[in-house]
């Protein structure tokens, strides 16, 4: 059974949770009823005396509860019953409160990950305590789900640590370290991490006994530590006009960084405002009103949507039959910034990293990269100093392979030309073991003609990154033609090991996500040569949810980079990939983008500055621009996407229609609230898709003639992820919570 109580002889009471099924407690219908039974035998024994103090607890050292049932939660948004997720709500904050009015002191011992619902569990409790490893979190992430804290989260949280601390954890949803848990005031006591069970009971024995003797009634008083704020933070959290600028801040500091995009930050704020100094049984019933409202929200639905599917891409398996090697020692061959990213990423995740470079310039400034990105993380509160001078010690560098043929993966991260990548991965080959894993970071060359130059192509593929390597959470793994299933799985649990998402591709033009991405900035230039106005182009596309435009990102990647990028893939695919004269023009006019301080914009010390009104002159055109259509120009980058990734999925690069929204959200920033590249898609209709690149491939040509397979879905009233299904890892019986 689980949870499960039992009562000592001194009248203190332990209810645990330990699902032998699951690597994470999870609180699933079952478990609440279950749990529903629990509280009432609780109550009753409090009411006889039996049940002097009450400690909520986990078995499993590593996790506490990461969150409620996703997927419950995920199928009422599907059918979009606002009805019955309020009723859910209702009930989950009726057991919780109570646990809450139990009549005696209740104590939440929290070690390892705790999230959303247990998160709110624990907030029902009057006392929490946790261990001191670092390695806990306690949070309440819903927001970045499109829903709220809605089993009592938003009610409760700032009535016990006040408005600031509180809307700080709800309205960006990352989780608290254990030392800033204990500075605002979220936990009550930190006990060491080898004596926390005794030291936790030890302190619940304290309170039974406070009970027992007639001290505060359910030991709602006495020890617990108040959170010091000062006059300042008195003024902001504790008087009505202090509230309300905080509230006023908060929710411009939410629009511009949402650009109201997102509703379920502002129904916090809501929430939060209009249960301030209320009852809490009506800010509860303004939770589940709200709750009820997000989870019918087609933004709700698109995140816990990607959420799923993020967790079924990271639990694998990635290639049929085959099985993951263990991997304790990488190697990276190219020590530029991709390459001490990709050996900063890995020593993060406690793997040696040995970097090789020609040059000790080059090695010097790759291990100076990774060393400020560790630096970065200890600025902000992330990692400890210590921890970032431990993994920075596990990355070493040099101009010789001392230390490469030990690795049990390498990834080749050199310069973009054919020929030398060849050379590198036959010295690379001559040097590791026999079962070690190559691989190449390539963004666009042939995987399949590297692997013609190797011994052991099986033992090969592409590994490509985005940079930068340590934000960006996506990596393709490129299956070439000879690369057996054993390399896939060993590459993809290795990417899951570092933080990441895989997504594998087979060996083509471009791969997925660059083969998309490079249309979409080429339609972006043939717009230019139209006479759009380069600032009303990428505003288009931000206003569209991107996170940034077209423009502006052309000047990230660098204007040398992209043209490469355009003409390899025009020379691969044909006329559609054709560059645009605009683009063909900046690049051959010696701008570099960012990287050079100019671009479409002008750039100080890496900081964009404004247009630079000569890049029109540099593009062969007047300076004369108008403004487009804003829906009309949208779709012309948006569609030409979604045709592309049709003929992608046709070409079999991937699966699903599933990898294409993987790969869009998390290698471009396509905007998660709409689910998706093909998604998005899919909720317009294909029918009134095809009409419109129909429409575009009268007006301008060719590369807009529609793919026969987007052609044959719209006829048939298909969409793109019923007929190219994820596949999904339904034997893995592991955790689907965090709300």
């Amino acid at each position: 059974m689980n949870p499960r109580f039992e009562i000592d002889a001194d009248g203190v009471g332990t209810v645990t949770f330990d699902d032998p099924g699951r690597a994470h407690n999870i609180l699933s219908e079952q478990v609440l009823e279950v749990l529903e039974g629990v509280i009432a035998q609780a109550g009753g024994a409090a009411r006889d005396g039996t049940l002097r103090a009450l400690l909520v607890e986990s078995g499993k050292p590593g996790s506490f509860i990461a969150g409620a049932d996703l997927t419950a939660i995920a199928a009422v948004a599907e059918s979009g019953d606002r009805e019955t997720a309020v009723e859910a709500v209702r009930a989950g904050q009726a057991l919780f409160g109570r646990i809450a009015a139990l009549p005696v002191p209740t104590v939440a011992a929290i070690q390892g990950i705790c999230l959303g619902g247990g998160t709110e569990l624990a907030l029902a409790c009057d006392y929490r305590v946790c261990d001191d490893d670092d390695r806990t979190r306690i949070g309440l992430p819903e927001v970045q789900l499109g829903i709220l804290p809605a089993w009592g989260g938003t009610t409760r949280l700032p009535r016990l640590m006040g408005l600031r601390a509180a809307l700080g954890l709800m309205l960006t949803g990352k989780p608290a370290r254990v030392s800033k848990a204990r500075r605002i005031g979220l936990v009550d006591r930190v006990f060491p991490r080898h004596q926390f069970r005794h030291r936790s009971l030890e302190f619940v024995r304290s309170l039974a006994v406070e009970t027992g003797s007639g001290g505060v009634g359910g030991g709602r008083q006495g020890v617990r530590a108040k959170r010091r704020r000062g006059i300042s933070g008195w003024l902001l959290d504790g008087t009505i006009p202090g509230r309300a600028i905080v509230l006023r801040t908060a929710r411009k500091q939410v629009l511009k960084r949402t650009k109201g995009h997102y509703p379920a930050p502002l129904k916090i704020l809501d929430v939060v405002r209009k249960g301030s100094g209320r009852p809490v049984a009506r800010s509860l019933e303004l939770e589940a009103r709200a709750a009820g409202e997000l989870v019918a929200s087609p933004q709700c639905r698109n995140l816990l949507f990607l959420f799923q599917l993020r967790e079924g891409g990271r639990k694998g398996p990635w290639a049929k039959g085959g099985s993951a090697a263990p991997v304790d020692r990488m190697a990276v061959i190219g020590a530029g910034q991709m390459g001490g990213g990709i050996a900063q990423v890995a020593a993060y995740n406690d793997l040696h990293v040995r970097m090789k470079d020609v040059r000790h310039e080059a090695v010097a400034g790759g291990l100076a990269h990774a060393r400020s990105i560790f630096d970065g993380a200890v600025k902000r509160r992330s990692l400890r100093r210590r921890d970032a001078m431990r993994k920075m010690g596990l990355i070493s560098g040099g101009l010789d392979y001392a230390g490469v043929g030990r690795a049990d993966l390498v990834v080749e991260a050199v310069v973009e030309r054919m020929d030398v990548k060849k050379a590198v991965l036959k010295e690379v080959e001559a040097v590791v073991g026999p079962d070690a894993v190559i691989a190449t970071n390539t963004s666009s060359l042939p995987v399949d003609e590297m692997a013609s130059v190797l011994d052991r192509p099986a033992r090969f593929a592409g590994m490509h990154f985005f940079g930068p390597v340590h934000r960006m959470p996506l990596v393709e793994v490129v299956r070439g033609e000879k690369t057996d299933p054993d390399t896939i799985e060993t590459i993809a649990a290795l990417v899951v090991r570092m933080g990441k998402v895989p997504v594998v591709t087979r060996d083509g033009p471009g791969f997925l996500v660059n083969r998309i991405l490079g249309l979409a900035l080429n339609e972006a230039g043939h717009l230019l040569d139209e006479g759009c106005d380069v600032e009303a182009l990428d505003r288009i596309w931000t206003d569209f949810g991107m996170p940034m435009g077209p423009c502006r990102l052309i000047d990230e990647v660098g204007m040398d980079i992209a043209r490469h990028a355009g003409d390899t893939l025009a020379e691969a695919l044909g006329e559609r990939m054709a560059p645009s004269a605009s683009l063909v023009a900046l690049a051959e006019s010696g701008r570099l983008g960012r990287k050079g301080g100019k671009g479409f914009y002008l750039y100080e010390n890496g900081k964009k500055k404004g247009l630079d009104s000569g890049v029109y002159a540099d593009m062969g055109q007047s300076s004369r621009r108008v403004s487009p259509d804003p829906k009309r120009a949208c779709d012309r980058i948006v569609l030409a996407m979604v045709n592309e990734a049709a003929r992608i999925l046709e070409d079999g690069i991937v699966g699903s229609a599933a990898d294409v929204d993987l790969g869009m959200v998390m290698g471009t920033g396509f905007p998660p609230f709409r689910g998706g590249l093909l998604r998005y898609a899919d909720d317009r209709g294909l029918g009134e898709v095809l009409d419109i690149v129909e429409g575009f491939a009268g007006e301008v040509g060719g590369r807009f003639r529609p793919c026969p397979l987007l052609v044959r879905l719209a006829r048939e009233g298909e969409t793109f992820h019923r007929a190219f299904p994820a596949v999904r890892a339904d034997s893995h019986p592991e955790e689907n919570g965090r709300g």
